[in-house]
């Protein structure tokens, strides 16, 4: 497998006409009509999964609802990085080298559809942040399982070319959006205010600020450098290539790489139904087998990947190659230096990594955490969970486990130890 060469800036971005920015996309950006979940909180996440297709919140209830029985692979995923896996075991065959009929991936456009798709059957292999399977099982009953991490790393904050900030402690007073309230970027961004003093608040549009309050509200990712861009927000935190879309084409600014804040955390994870993966143990076997190697092969190979995904190559993701490229490989303290985006650059992590086993003690960090990040909703079955509990609950290890044993090249992935390849530190730094 080739390896990457160190990217170099003008790989990636011109103030000229080289291409990246034209006019009619910084035109797109300023005039771009926004969608009806815009600057709304999220109703599902408000109100619950089962409302959504007029069920009680109980597990027995999902019955009435009847996937099909065939063993097609049908993968739903949303347009950024944190996919990357899903689309490149698709696009290089693997899944069809282990026996698997896949169909081509579906594209939702925000966490909504594809937790409404996944729960109804239209999908069942999709990646979630790993916070929501946390939401649909404890909160919904719904039978999800985490079969493995989709990555490491690979999202960011992006502050408006309006504002005149170079760290969290600017952020008050201010617009900042998330892509779910569920979401590892919900609760890193929410620790980095509680660091600075900054209290976190969902509150309407409108609605005066304290100086020390900082405004929280969904929105999908693909709606965010827009409305960056147009001044209806602040900031956004979200996962790539979203980022360096908002840096090309709306001016934005890196504030904070959230890999650099917590050591190679997860973000999405791969999900299945836990029925599904029960009553096929040797199709789901096969199908962690494919990710897998997609990991490792992502890993590897994070150019060639990148345009694979583009709009230039495979179309899986609308943004052109070099957004895509920057999203996956731009990650040097010198083209991020002002603000200082990378503040611990020798933890050898890049901008985004692939490595599939699901660490235990990250499970257990997230649910601390949630106990303690403001959401939109009842949350009251936070306070209930026992994270050992649902670190051994959630999580199928075995599938992965096996899966890793036959493909091994995810030992050359940031942070392996192999001295204790399955357990680790959580390393937060803020």
């Amino acid at each position: 497998m080739k390896k990457n060469r160190p990217p170099k800036k003008d790989d990636y971005c011109s103030n000229d006409d080289s291409g990246l920015i034209t006019a009619s996309e910084l035109n797109y950006l300023e005039e771009h009509e926004m969608s009806r979940r815009d600057f709304v909180m999220d109703s599902m996440a408000m109100g619950g999964l089962a409302a959504s297709f007029g069920l009680s919140a109980s597990a027995p209830a999902w019955a009435s609802i009847q996937p099909p029985e065939d063993e097609i692979l049908r993968i739903g995923y949303l347009p950024i990085t944190d996919a990357t896996v899903l689309l490149v075991a698709h696009a290089m065959g693997f899944f069809e080298e282990e026996g698997i009929k896949a169909e081509r991936p579906t594209l939702i456009r925000g966490w909504s559809p594809l937790i409404e798709g996944f729960a109804a059957g239209k999908f069942n292999l999709v990646h979630f942040l790993k916070p929501i399977p946390i939401w649909m099982r404890y909160n919904n009953g719904f039978p999800v399982k985490i079969m493995s991490w989709a990555h490491l790393n690979g999202s960011g904050l992006v502050v408006g070319k309006h504002l005149n900030v170079d760290s969290f402690a600017g952020l008050g007073g201010k617009q900042v959006a998330v892509p779910y309230w569920y979401s590892m970027h919900n609760i890193v961004l929410q620790m980095a205010l509680k660091n600075v003093n900054l209290v976190p608040v969902i509150k309407k549009l409108g609605e005066p600020l304290a100086p020390n309050e900082v405004n929280l509200q969904v929105m999908p990712p693909p709606d965010m450098p827009p409305a960056l861009a147009a001044k209806k927000i602040d900031a956004f935190i979200v996962a790539e290539p979203f980022n360096a879309a908002g840096e090309l084409l709306a001016g934005g600014k890196m504030l904070r790489f959230t890999g650099d804040i917590w050591r190679n955390h997860p973000c999405c994870v791969i999900c299945m139904n836990e029925e599904k993966v029960k009553k096929n143990p040797v199709w789901s076997q096969k199908v962690m087998n494919a990710i897998v190697k997609a990991q490792i092969y992502a890993q590897n190979n994070k150019e060639e990947v990148a345009h694979m995904l583009s709009k230039d190559g495979k179309k899986y993701l609308p943004m052109k190659a070099p957004i895509v490229k920057r999203a996956m490989t731009l990650y040097d303290t010198t083209s991020y230096e002002k603000p200082n985006a990378i503040q611990n650059s020798d933890w050898g992590s890049g901008r985004i990594d692939f490595q599939p086993w699901p660490f235990p003690s990250a499970t257990k960090l997230i649910v601390n955490e949630l106990q303690n990040t403001l959401v939109g909703g009842d949350s009251t079955f936070l306070a209930d969970l026992d994270p050992e509990f649902v670190t051994q609950d959630l999580v199928d290890y075995e599938l992965v486990k096996n899966a890793m044993d036959l493909h091994t090249g995810w030992k050359e992935a940031p942070g392996f130890n192999a001295d204790s390849p399955f357990e680790r530190e959580e390393i937060i730094s803020l």
